[in-house]
């Protein structure tokens, strides 16, 4: 359900559909276009009012209506003020006697429809103050009723008050759902943010072994180019020293925002981390150990591709195998599964293709490293590759993966804030 609509909007102007949109004018219209002949009729045979009364009044209580479905609160006060008038009117009619007043029973229809369009657009305080004033207004009414009549004033009195808190209620609980779905949404959305940062989080620790590898032996060829290389000028022993320290230095930072990027305990430990990370040429004790969980696995490894690509993009071709595979055995348990990398022209090529499950899909718990499709985008950004996923006509599914050997200068995918 939604809220009905916003200030100024139809009556269920938000309704997905176009006749939800349409229902409230065409309600309107029918009450109209019914209650405007009768009421001319009714006044005019029942209460022998003069047909120009008649008339006039058949139009002001009943054509005011239609504005009900947009401005409802301007819609009352004309046809409060039109009843109004014609109780007063009907005071001096020729018939008046055993009939209703000061509301005549069209009055009533017709109001009650404009207390509907009330109650479904304005605020618990407006309705109180409408529902006070139409019985306020049928007590000072009482006062001059003329003899032998029914007086309604009561009777509008309470059927208004019972379907202003109908539609009022309907309202609250239209807002109430709409404000659970927005939360929902914003929910939704700050799930996909974190699980996107934790990703970030974790291929950024996981870059830390690889960037200090390359720094350490850097430092250690520093310092040690003067005794590698005896007769070195002064100037150029300094140089190498410097390089030795920036380096340590370099280091020394990386391990503080390791050790921040640790803070929240995840990732399985220090010892985890610390430990040296895996590469293509541990795609096939990988492929063994999926075959060995019950998963048929096919790999097919093109020679030199374990020793081609950077650390960067050998780590990352690793965890996209690794995500992927950890998709099938979640989402397709049994289903032939074909894995092959290869380099191409400057490109490390990841493909996985699975085919459909051969048994029951079931919610398996995750003990992957990632967050499956999140996790390989992020990876392909930092290496500046492509990804190409999604379903195959036979129900399978496939990962491509494109990842330069070497990327381009200025790519910076984890200081990107989409995905």
């Amino acid at each position: 359900m939604r809220t009905p609509a916003r200030a100024g909007q139809p009556l269920f102007a938000q309704a997905p559909k176009a006749w939800q949109r349409i229902l409230p004018f065409a309600v309107v219209g029918v009450f109209v276009v019914t209650l405007l002949p009768v009421t001319i009729a009714v006044l005019s045979n029942d209460y022998a009012l003069g047909g120009g009364w008649a008339g006039a009044l058949g139009v002001a209580q009943t054509v005011p209506l239609l504005l009900a479905v947009t401005r409802p609160l301007h819609a009352w006060g004309v046809v409060l003020v039109a009843d109004t008038i014609g109780g007063v009117l009907l005071i001096h009619a020729d018939k008046v006697a055993a009939h209703a007043w000061p509301w005549t029973p069209m009055a009533i229809v017709g109001y009650l429809v404009l207390m509907a369009c009330l109650g479904l657009r304005e605020s618990i305080r407006t309705l109180v103050g409408v529902w006070l004033v139409t019985g306020g207004v049928g007590a000072v009414l009482g006062f001059f009723q003329p003899a032998d009549t029914m007086n309604t004033a009561a009777l509008l009195f309470v059927l208004g008050g019972v379907m202003l808190a109908l539609t009022g209620a309907l309202r609250g609980l239209g807002d109430a759902q709409q404000r659970i779905a927005e939360q929902e949404s914003i929910s939704e959305a700050e799930r996909a943010r974190r699980t996107l940062l934790e990703e970030r989080a974790r291929i950024a620790r996981e870059l830390h072994d690889v960037v200090a590898h390359h720094m350490s032996v850097i430092t250690v060829q520093a310092d040690s180019a003067p005794y590698r290389l005896p007769g070195m000028a002064e100037p150029v022993r300094e140089e190498f020293a410097a390089i030795a320290a920036s380096a340590r230095e370099s280091l020394g930072e990386m391990r503080r925002l390791l050790t921040v990027l640790r803070g929240d305990g995840a990732g399985g430990g220090a010892d985890g981390e610390r430990a040296p990370q895996p590469g293509i040429d541990r795609l096939q004790q990988l492929v063994e150990a999926t075959v060995r969980a019950g998963q048929p696995v096919e790999l097919s490894l093109a020679a030199g591709a374990a020793g081609a690509a950077p650390p960067a993009v050998d780590l990352s071709a690793y965890r996209i195998v690794q995500e992927a595979l950890a998709n099938v055995v979640r989402h397709a348990p049994g289903a032939r599964t074909r894995v092959s990398v290869t380099v191409d022209e400057g490109e490390v090529l990841v493909l996985v293709v699975n085919g459909p499950a051969r048994n029951a899909v079931v919610a398996l718990e995750g003990s992957g490293t990632g967050h499956g499709l999140v996790g390989m985008r992020e990876r392909v950004r930092l290496t500046g590759g492509t990804l190409d996923t999604g379903p195959l006509p036979d129900g399978g599914f496939r990962v491509a993966a494109r990842l330069p050997l070497n990327a381009p200068s200025g790519t910076t995918p984890m200081n990107e804030e989409g995905s």
